[in-house]
Protein backbone atom coordinates (compact mmCIF):
# COMPACT_ATOMS: atom_id res chain seq x y z
CA UNK A 1 0.00 0.00 0.00
CA UNK A 2 1.34 3.38 -0.56
CA UNK A 3 0.01 6.69 0.84
CA UNK A 4 0.11 10.31 -0.60
CA UNK A 5 -0.68 13.22 0.67
CA UNK A 6 -1.66 16.46 -0.87
CA UNK A 7 -0.77 19.95 -0.08
CA UNK A 8 -1.28 23.15 -2.49
CA UNK A 9 -2.35 26.38 -3.62
CA UNK A 10 -6.09 27.26 -3.02
CA UNK A 11 -5.85 29.77 -5.73
CA UNK A 12 -5.15 28.15 -9.16
CA UNK A 13 -6.74 30.08 -12.19
CA UNK A 14 -9.12 28.11 -14.10
CA UNK A 15 -6.93 27.43 -17.03
CA UNK A 16 -4.30 25.43 -14.28
CA UNK A 17 -6.68 23.30 -13.14
CA UNK A 18 -6.79 21.08 -16.01
CA UNK A 19 -3.05 21.27 -16.54
CA UNK A 20 -2.75 20.50 -13.08
CA UNK A 21 -5.29 17.76 -12.76
CA UNK A 22 -3.62 16.10 -15.90
CA UNK A 23 -0.24 15.78 -14.13
CA UNK A 24 -1.90 14.52 -11.15
CA UNK A 25 -3.01 11.75 -13.19
CA UNK A 26 0.36 11.18 -14.69
CA UNK A 27 1.59 11.11 -10.99
CA UNK A 28 -0.49 9.04 -9.71
CA UNK A 29 -0.59 6.23 -12.31
CA UNK A 30 2.55 5.17 -11.32
CA UNK A 31 1.33 4.10 -8.00
CA UNK A 32 -2.31 2.44 -9.27
CA UNK A 33 -0.32 -0.91 -10.24
CA UNK A 34 -0.96 -2.68 -7.02
CA UNK A 35 -4.49 -1.31 -6.21
CA UNK A 36 -3.54 -0.16 -3.04
CA UNK A 37 -3.16 3.59 -3.62
CA UNK A 38 -4.37 5.74 -0.51
CA UNK A 39 -4.56 9.64 -1.27
CA UNK A 40 -5.16 11.65 2.18
CA UNK A 41 -6.34 14.99 1.18
CA UNK A 42 -8.02 17.95 3.50
CA UNK A 43 -10.22 18.98 0.51
CA UNK A 44 -9.40 22.76 0.54
CA UNK A 45 -10.56 23.94 -2.71
CA UNK A 46 -8.16 23.78 -5.45
CA UNK A 47 -5.13 21.11 -5.06
CA UNK A 48 -6.61 18.99 -2.56
CA UNK A 49 -9.93 18.46 -4.42
CA UNK A 50 -8.03 17.98 -7.67
CA UNK A 51 -5.85 15.32 -6.04
CA UNK A 52 -8.88 13.39 -4.45
CA UNK A 53 -10.49 12.98 -7.57
CA UNK A 54 -7.90 11.66 -9.26
CA UNK A 55 -7.22 9.39 -6.47
CA UNK A 56 -10.31 8.43 -7.16
CA UNK A 57 -10.53 8.30 -10.60
CA UNK A 58 -7.34 5.83 -10.25
CA UNK A 59 -9.27 3.58 -8.20
CA UNK A 60 -7.66 4.63 -5.13
CA UNK A 61 -9.28 4.96 -1.69
CA UNK A 62 -9.31 8.56 -0.26
CA UNK A 63 -8.84 9.73 3.32
CA UNK A 64 -10.32 12.86 4.07
CA UNK A 65 -9.03 15.53 7.13
CA UNK A 66 -11.52 18.21 8.13
CA UNK A 67 -9.23 20.69 9.87
CA UNK A 68 -12.21 21.69 12.05
CA UNK A 69 -15.97 21.23 13.13
CA UNK A 70 -17.20 23.91 11.35
CA UNK A 71 -14.82 23.76 8.19
CA UNK A 72 -17.88 22.92 6.25
CA UNK A 73 -19.82 25.71 7.17
CA UNK A 74 -17.23 28.57 7.00
CA UNK A 75 -14.65 27.46 4.75
CA UNK A 76 -16.89 25.56 2.06
CA UNK A 77 -18.25 28.10 -0.46
CA UNK A 78 -21.84 27.64 -2.28
CA UNK A 79 -19.61 27.30 -5.67
CA UNK A 80 -17.53 24.08 -4.32
CA UNK A 81 -20.02 22.38 -1.60
CA UNK A 82 -21.08 20.30 -4.07
CA UNK A 83 -18.11 19.10 -4.83
CA UNK A 84 -16.68 19.03 -1.74
CA UNK A 85 -19.75 16.72 -0.31
CA UNK A 86 -19.47 14.08 -3.35
CA UNK A 87 -15.52 13.67 -2.38
CA UNK A 88 -16.70 13.53 0.96
CA UNK A 89 -19.23 10.83 0.81
CA UNK A 90 -17.22 9.06 -2.00
CA UNK A 91 -13.98 8.51 1.00
CA UNK A 92 -13.36 5.55 2.83
CA UNK A 93 -11.92 7.52 6.04
CA UNK A 94 -13.46 11.07 7.37
CA UNK A 95 -11.10 12.13 10.07
CA UNK A 96 -12.77 15.07 11.73
CA UNK A 97 -10.70 17.11 13.83
CA UNK A 98 -11.41 18.24 17.52
CA UNK A 99 -10.88 22.28 16.64
CA UNK A 100 -14.04 23.85 17.16
CA UNK A 101 -13.21 26.75 14.23
CA UNK A 102 -10.92 26.76 11.46
CA UNK A 103 -7.73 28.75 11.64
CA UNK A 104 -4.13 29.03 11.41
CA UNK A 105 -3.77 26.04 14.34
CA UNK A 106 -6.29 23.15 12.95
CA UNK A 107 -4.68 23.77 9.58
CA UNK A 108 -1.70 23.09 11.37
CA UNK A 109 -2.99 19.87 12.89
CA UNK A 110 -4.61 18.94 9.66
CA UNK A 111 -1.40 19.18 7.78
CA UNK A 112 0.96 17.75 10.91
CA UNK A 113 -1.99 14.37 10.04
CA UNK A 114 -1.49 14.35 6.19
CA UNK A 115 2.50 14.32 6.94
CA UNK A 116 1.55 11.52 9.59
CA UNK A 117 0.39 9.35 7.62
CA UNK A 118 1.77 9.57 4.29
CA UNK A 119 4.50 7.85 2.66
CA UNK A 120 5.10 10.66 -0.08
CA UNK A 121 3.84 13.94 -0.24
CA UNK A 122 2.55 15.21 -3.20
CA UNK A 123 3.09 19.14 -3.12
CA UNK A 124 1.17 21.30 -6.10
CA UNK A 125 3.51 24.35 -5.49
CA UNK A 126 4.87 27.13 -7.25
CA UNK A 127 8.20 27.31 -4.57
CA UNK A 128 7.00 30.44 -3.11
CA UNK A 129 8.29 30.74 0.49
CA UNK A 130 6.08 30.31 3.56
CA UNK A 131 3.89 33.42 4.15
CA UNK A 132 4.62 33.59 7.80
CA UNK A 133 0.99 32.66 9.00
CA UNK A 134 1.67 29.12 8.83
CA UNK A 135 -0.50 25.94 7.74
CA UNK A 136 0.37 27.06 4.13
CA UNK A 137 1.64 24.77 1.30
CA UNK A 138 5.47 25.63 2.23
CA UNK A 139 5.14 24.98 5.19
CA UNK A 140 3.28 21.70 5.05
CA UNK A 141 6.44 20.51 2.37
CA UNK A 142 8.95 21.76 4.98
CA UNK A 143 7.35 19.87 7.72
CA UNK A 144 7.23 17.06 5.68
CA UNK A 145 11.18 16.89 4.47
CA UNK A 146 11.80 17.73 8.36
CA UNK A 147 10.07 14.17 8.74
CA UNK A 148 12.11 12.83 6.11
CA UNK A 149 8.92 11.65 3.93
CA UNK A 150 9.49 12.13 0.56
CA UNK A 151 8.06 15.35 -1.49
CA UNK A 152 7.41 15.47 -4.97
CA UNK A 153 6.40 18.83 -6.61
CA UNK A 154 3.94 19.31 -9.33
CA UNK A 155 3.88 22.63 -10.97
CA UNK A 156 3.42 22.08 -14.57
CA UNK A 157 4.08 24.66 -17.07
CA UNK A 158 1.11 26.53 -17.95
CA UNK A 159 0.10 26.29 -14.06
CA UNK A 160 -0.98 29.49 -12.30
CA UNK A 161 -2.44 30.84 -9.25
CA UNK A 162 -4.79 34.22 -9.25
CA UNK A 163 -3.18 37.54 -9.34
CA UNK A 164 0.37 36.47 -9.80
CA UNK A 165 1.00 38.73 -12.91
CA UNK A 166 -0.22 42.20 -10.55
CA UNK A 167 1.17 40.55 -7.16
CA UNK A 168 -2.29 40.07 -5.21
CA UNK A 169 -3.27 36.82 -4.05
CA UNK A 170 -7.30 37.13 -4.19
CA UNK A 171 -9.21 36.10 -7.61
CA UNK A 172 -11.10 38.96 -9.16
Amino acid sequence: MTTIAVTGHLDLTEDSLPVVRAALDDLLERYTGDGDLVGVSCLAEGADSLFAEAVLAAGGRLTVVIPSRDYRRTKVGPGYASLFDHLVEAADEVLVLPAETAGRQAYEAANAVLVERADRLVAVWDGSPPTGKGGGTADTVLEARAAGVAVEVVWPEGAARWGQEDGSRRRP
